[in-house]
Formats: C-alpha cells, structure tokens, sequence
C-alpha cells in the first residue's frame, strides 16, 4: 500500500510517513479527529486493536480519520511521539495531542474513548455551513441559524455567523449579533474584529468612501480630521497600509482627541489585520515609539 493510498472505502484510514504526516494528520486534523496508531508487523497487541480502530473510523462516515504508522518503518515519528510501547493510539485536535494510550482496550472502552472527540451538532452544523458560504450563501446561512438555535457554544455560532455576514455585506445583521455578544461584558478577538471593521465601514460609508475622502483631504493637505477619515475608508476597503500611515502621522504631529482617535483607529486595524501579521507588528513599533 502508498504512502496515501486509502485502505477502506470511507476514505477513513491512511498510512502515515515521516513525508505526508504534517499534510494527512496534523493539517487535517484542524478540520476533524485524526487518531494515530503507531503498530509493527510483528507485534499481536497492534493485530489485535487494528481492526476496532478502522472499523470505529469507518463508522464515524467521514467525522474521524485513522493514521496508521508503522514504527519499524518510520523510528523518527514514533520517537517525536514519545512511544515507548506498541500499540500506541493518540488523537490529535487543532494540530496537538488531545489524548493517547499504549496497549489494547476493549471495543466498547475504545468507543466510548473516542466518542469523546467526534464533532458535536453543533460543530458538524458549522463545518457545512463554511463549506457551503461560496457555492450556496443562502443554505450556509439557514446552516448558521439551525445551529445558533441548536442552544450548545451559540456565542460561537454567533461569531461565525457574523462574520458570514459581514462578508455579504449585511452589516446591520452582523452588527446585532455583536451587539448580543457585547451584552455580556467582552468580545473575543475575532469578535472584537467584527466590531473594529463594522466601525470601519460606518465611518467610510458615513465620510462618502476612499475618493470622496482622498479628494477632501487633497484640498487640506494634512488635516487631521480629513486624514483620519480617509484611514478609515482605506481600512474599510482593506488598504490597510495607507491608513495606518495616515494615523501615525497625526499620532506623531496632533494632540488630545484628534491623537487619541489616531491611536484607536490603528489599535482596530491592528485587530483586523491579525496580532501576528507583519504589517501589524511594524506598524505596532512604530505607534510605541510615536506614543513613548
């Protein structure tokens, strides 16, 4: 069998080498529960549990997939592991070990053991929904709502069909569901950027766009009320580079409230942008030496 060929028809079991293991295990097990199972030829145990594992795997219709690593084959991922004995069995979640055990467990144990990391409802109502947000935005929506009705992690739900929103333009829409996250105290980060960007785009909307702002602020080069509603525009459309070099130049050349609302405009571009992206990172340094 190759290193990707499939051994059942669910598609639900895959060999696993040092090559493809980051794209078949800890890639995919972002998406859905990827168990591991370090076996050899020679070793009954590994026999023995091999057949429960697949057919628990097959069972699950696509919702668990099964890697199977032979140990005498590939010694440099069973020693990243850790494995000491065989079989060893780990399940992995968002690329990290959720669990693992070495040895053999009887079918109900290994079931139940499993069942623990299938995708709830929920969770399944979402994956379909972001499957679908291209090719059918009105079935992914009816997706969302099934889900957020469903009762379980509807703050989740909430976030993703705001952020589905937003993403069709129905700004309204997505601003009520923030409202109703907002209610309890917080925001999460992504939460948070939802509300940075719908800001962003009330602003632009309510200043007249890019060119009407860049067409302003050409006739009074330099004001900073005009400055900072073209940063605005700019983070609307996502030119995210222009408007926080509009809003460090009135950091570094205003005071009081025109400097305060530079400042907070880059801390929401920041959030759109992601905390880890380059962009943010240069522009963030620059804003501490600007303020400091």
């Amino acid at each position: 069998m190759t290193d990707l060929e499939l051994s059942s028809g669910q598609g639900s079991v895959v060999v696993g080498t040092e090559q493809n293991f980051e794209e078949i295990a800890l890639n995919r097990s972002n998406e859905i529960p990827v168990v591991v199972d370090f076996w050899a030829e020679w070793c009954a145990p590994c026999r023995q549990i091999a057949p429960l594992l697949e057919q628990i795997c097959s069972d699950s219709a696509g919702q668990m997939l099964l890697v199977k690593v032979n140990v005498e084959e590939q010694p440099r991922l069973a020693q990243y592991f850790g494995v000491q004995s065989i079989p060893a069995v780990f399940v992995l979640r968002n690329s990290q070990i959720a669990d693992h055990f070495a040895g053999v467990q009887p079918e109900s144990a290994l079931r139940a053991w499993l069942a623990r990391f299938l995708p709830s409802p929920v969770e399944r109502l979402l994956r379909e929904a972001g499957a679908l947000e291209s090719s059918d935005p009105s079935a992914a929506e009816t997706l969302y709502r099934e889900a957020l009705e469903s009762g379980p992690r509807e703050d989740v739900v909430r976030i993703a069909l705001a952020r589905f929103l937003l993403k069709q333009h129905r700004n309204s829409d997505a601003r009520s569901l923030i409202e109703q996250l907002e209610a309890r105290g917080f925001l999460e980060p992504e939460a948070q950027a939802l509300r940075d960007e719908l800001d962003l785009r009330l602003a632009a909307a309510q200043s007249g766009g890019v060119a009407q702002c860049r067409s302003a602020l050409a006739a009074q080069p330099g004001d900073p009320v005009l400055s900072l509603q073209l940063a605005d525009a700019l983070g609307a459309t996502q030119q995210f580079e222009e408007a926080l070099e509009l809003c460090l130049n009135v950091v570094q050349s205003c005071q009081g409230e025109s400097r305060e609302h530079a400042r907070a405009t880059m801390v929401k571009l920041f959030h759109l942008l992601g905390n880890e992206a380059e962009l943010a990172r240069v522009y963030r340094r620059k804003l501490a030496t600007a303020l400091y």
